[in-house]
């Protein structure tokens, strides 16, 4: 390391917490990856939590001459949050919001996910303008530095049209408020060089009438090609100026701290329809029409686009036979009511009645046919990364023409698809704004392949930025892989112009350099990303980054993408018989395997359907393989392992009696240290074991109710009630007083405590234990239900959903939720208890689809209902709780500065996530057949 930046690290280490300055070449290479397709080895990471901690460190870099970069959640696609050289990155301390003026403006700090900003202005009936395709991950950060867009956006209401004022930190650490008068007037004192410039500047714009023509040209369309020069002729005041430049400067120009927009309606009325047409043409011509309708959304489809996802799941069934000439419209229109939402759905039909269509599916408000088919249209760009051969990348391109030109436009594109090779190229996009996106798969491993890439590039940027006058970049950002072609759409004089504007934001050049600006012609071509094949679980992933918004193990270690880029490094090196150090491999033991809570939330948000727990339980087998013997033995004889089980419970729980929990805690810390961590962590929530007595039952009775298979998990059956509950009873002797309040029959399968689902095993990835176990599970509950006639319910959701997972005969498996909602509800009378409650979802829960079940159920049983936010997941997983309770307290960091004043439990269907819950919430959480029962009379 540099000397410099050895200085730089001695005066970092006076204000910054170690853990948060990572120097590990490992763990850069992890934080530094980014959703592009370039990779830049940062020198150094760090994990800012404050505005002042941010000022500090942008005077040491101006200080040392280091260059840095900010990242908000790495789901940029054109290389401009990757660095060599200094990478900052946000804690959580950075998701503040307040929402002003009964929703008409919010204030956002940049690290609230999109997602999270429009869920804060749901009750108002409002949103924030941006709608990106990667809302659910990206962050406000990485939107406005974007000016990032998406469907129904359009150019007015991104992030420039919306914005109302921000809060900013400039490349020397001078700060500014544009909302706040006295921040303005400080500013005014401190900078009057940087304002005094920015009115030069727009001076001279407005004066050359060449260049503001052009500039009021190219932001008739999308533009994200450069800075916002159109702010030096849309406003007059400097700050505004100032604020507008920094909306998609991509971190060049300075830190956006804080952003407060204008948001725009959020109609509860949708309506969305797919219309085929035969051709581009006449496709594009009903485009044209559209546009002086009320229509929100209109999505074009190319014919290849719609074959690549004509077998997905749930399409019409008519996809499959278009021919590629075929193109698609997808329409949503929104409504203030049903009337004015069907008058505007005839009004977009009648427009376009005189077009010849193929296929169609009609207007429709059915929530599960739109979600479908918006589906298909967010699923276009991973249809592309699920087919391409290992090794390629997949690059999406974002280009925008003149509605007029799409027709035309789309041609000449298709034909550079042929010139270059590029067969299974498709092109979608927002046809309202003539903003095309195209997808491609591109290998970089020799150098005709990049000499291909970098002609067909060439004849892009020709095409549009000068043949048709679009623009490079609609909505992505220029990046690194539009740099070199910057010049060329905006001419000798709109350059020079934006590099005035990054010397008088940024004199020293310290900022995200090589990003937006960059006079090396071949920029685009250097520092590609490797994408080596490294197993084929995860060799689809093209590192989004979609996923670690939902890991539990995001604030602890690693995340999906970062665990795959590890991996992926691991296996390039073996593969290249590289000689190294074994620091990598130490350090991904525990970053990438012991850490991961396998629970598989990461499927459910990777576009590509990859579940990075199936690699580590697959790399976990080696690690677990001296203790097969022990494991083998006690899935042989499970039920007096339960019963081993059952006696260290009870001596815990006389311990606890005998010295206190405070005294036991401490024995159990001291032994805990002494075995290196290898004693299981004892919690002061930790129950004796479960007492009560079930008797297996496969006859029911003759009374001629409704039967029910119960299936008890042995988590429930062994554990019993934590010592703080309100309810003394175990989970086994709740959940069938529910039961027989619904009027059940209930059935216990034979050998009860000899069962169990294989979820012990599959998570330590011993896969042939636990699929004995789940097949043995399988064969005792086709019998008790009679093969399959009686329903079968489990008492915790992980055991249900690996069962429904893992069953091969038709036996309907149902956890807690689904059972009362579907089978006891219309047997049953709720009265809300008044009281409030937290909701935790299991990850399992989530799995299945039943996180709106959950909090349904929760409120028809209480009166208020809280789910707290940012915990997917709460990293019990299983017995990490008790092995690694690093994973459990990361997860569930955010939780008890949650729990509401009032609010003394809280509600799961899970158990021993129970435990850690109630450990760090400081409230007792129970199956939420608790509430049922205490909410539930006989109907």
């Amino acid at each position: 390391m540099e000397h410099r930046y050895r200085l730089l690290l001695d005066e970092l280490s006076r204000f910054l917490p170690a853990e948060r300055v990572i120097t590990d070449p490992s763990l850069c290479l992890a934080y530094g990856t980014d959703a592009s397709f370039y990779r830049l080895l940062p020198q150094l990471v760090l994990r800012l939590a404050s505005t002042d901690e941010v000022v500090r460190v942008l005077q040491l870099c101006g200080e040392y001459g280091i260059h840095c970069t900010f990242r908000a959640a790495g789901t940029s696609l054109s290389g401009q949050a990757v660095s060599d050289s200094v990478l900052i990155t946000l804690t959580n301390d950075w998701r503040h919001h307040q929402v002003l003026d009964d929703g008409a403006r919010i204030s956002l700090q940049p690290g609230v996910i999109g997602a999270d900003a429009n869920k804060y202005l749901a009750p108002f009936g409002r949103k924030i303008g941006p709608d990106p395709a990667s809302i659910n991950s990206c962050k406000i950060g990485g939107i406005a530095a974007n000016n990032a867009s998406g469907m129904c956006c359009g150019t007015a209401q991104n992030s420039y049209r919306t914005l109302a004022g921000m809060s900013l930190v400039l490349a020397d650490g001078t700060t500014v408020d544009t909302r706040n008068q006295h921040s303005r007037a400080r500013f005014a004192e401190q900078q009057p060089q940087l304002l005094a410039g920015l009115e030069q500047l727009a001076g001279e714009v407005r004066n050359n009438t060449a260049l503001a023509e052009r500039i009021r040209h190219k932001y008739r369309l999308k533009n994200t090609t450069g800075y916002s020069l159109n702010a030096l002729i849309d406003f007059d005041d400097p700050f505004d100026m100032l604020a507008h430049l920094m909306i998609g400067s991509e971190g060049t120009l300075g830190f956006i701290n804080e952003v407060t927009y204008n948001t725009v309606p959020d109609h509860a009325f949708k309506a969305s329809c797919l219309l085929v047409y035969p051709d581009i043409e006449t496709t594009c011509l009903a485009v044209t029409e559209l546009a002086s309708t009320p229509v929100a959304a209109v999505e074009l489809m190319d014919g290849r686009a719609l074959r690549s996802i004509a077998d997905n799941a749930g399409m019409p069934d008519f996809i499959k036979g278009l021919h590629l000439e075929a193109t698609a419209l997808l329409i949503e229109v929104h409504g203030e009511s049903e009337v004015q939402l069907q008058a505007q759905c005839q009004q977009a039909m009648t427009a376009i009645s005189s077009f010849t269509r193929l296929n169609e599916e009609p207007f429709t408000q059915d929530k599960t046919v739109c979600a479908t088919l918006w589906a298909m249209r967010k699923g276009m760009f991973p249809a592309v990364g699920a087919v391409r051969e290992t090794g390629t990348s997949v690059i999406i391109e974002d280009v925008a023409f003149h509605v007029e030109q799409l027709a035309p436009a789309v041609r000449r594109l298709a034909e550079l698809f042929d010139r270059f090779g590029y067969d299974e190229a498709i092109i979608f996009g927002h046809a309202l704004a003539g903003n095309l996106h195209f997808v491609f798969t591109q290998s970089f491993d020799t150098q005709a392949e990049l000499d291909r890439y970098g002609g067909f590039m060439d004849a892009v940027a020709r095409l549009v930025a000068v043949e048709y006058q679009g623009s490079l970049k609609a909505e992505h950002g220029t990046g690194r892989n539009m740099a070199p072609y910057v010049e060329l759409e905006w001419g000798r004089d709109g350059y020079r112009l934006l590099q005035r504007i990054k010397v008088l934001f940024d004199p020293q050049g310290i900022l995200n350099p090589g990003v937006i600006l960059n006079e090396d012609p071949q920029a685009h071509l250097k520092n590609l990303k490797p994408l080596p094949a490294a197993d084929d679980i995860v060799d689809k992933c093209i590192e989004c980054g979609f996923c670690e918004a939902v890991c539990p193990s995001r604030d602890l270690s690693l995340t999906p993408r970062q665990r795959i880029v590890l991996y992926r490094e691991l296996q390039r090196r073996q593969a290249a018989g590289e000689v190294t150090d074994d620091s990598l491999q130490q350090v991904f033991e525990y970053q990438g395997v012991d850490t991961c809570a396998a629970t598989g939330l990461c499927e459910q948000r990777c576009p590509v359907g990859i579940n990075t727990g199936n690699l580590i339980r697959k790399l976990r087998i080696s690690r677990y393989r001296k203790f097969e013997p022990i494991a083998r033995w006690s899935a042989e004889h499970f039920a007096a392992t339960t019963r081993a089980v059952a006696i260290s419970l009870n001596t815990g729980d006389i311990g606890r009696k005998l010295l206190g929990s405070n005294t036991v805690t401490s024995i159990n810390r001291e032994l805990r240290k002494l075995s290196h961590n290898k004693v299981p962590l004892w919690l002061p929530e930790t129950p004796a074991s479960n007492r009560h007595r079930l008797q297996s039952s496969e006859q029911g009775s003759d009374r001629g109710r409704p039967k029910v298979v119960y299936f008890p998990s042995c988590a429930s059956r062994t554990l019993g009630q934590s010592p703080a509950a309100a309810d003394r009873r175990s989970l086994t002797e709740v959940t069938q007083a529910v039961l027989e309040k619904a009027g059940f029959d209930v059935i216990l399968p034979r050998e009860l405590n000899s069962l169990c689902c294989g979820m012990p095993y599959q998570s330590k990835g011993m896969a042939e234990l636990a699929d004995n176990k789940n097949q043995e599970l399988e064969a005792r509950l086709w019998q008790a239900s009679k093969q399959g006639r009686w329903p079968v319910l489990m008492d915790t959701s992980p055991c249900a959903k690996l069962s429904q997972d893992s069953f091969t005969l038709p036996i309907t498996v149902y956890e807690p939720v689904a059972f009362v909602l579907e089978q006891a509800l219309e047997k049953l009378t709720l009265r809300p208890v008044d009281e409030t409650v937290m909701l935790h979802i299991t990850c399992s829960s989530r799995r299945m689809g039943l996180a709106d079940k959950m909090l349904d159920l929760a409120q028809r049983c209480a009166s208020k209902v809280v789910v707290p936010e940012h915990i997917e997941c709460c990293g019990f997983a299983g017995d990490k709780g008790f092995t690694l309770p690093e994973l459990n307290a990361a997860a569930l960091k955010p939780l008890k500065e949650q729990i509401p004043n009032d609010c003394t439990r809280g509600v799961s269907n899970s158990r021993t996530c129970e435990l850690g819950l109630s450990h760090h919430s400081g409230i007792s959480y129970e199956s939420i057949l608790y509430l049922v029962d205490e909410a539930s009379k006989t109907a």
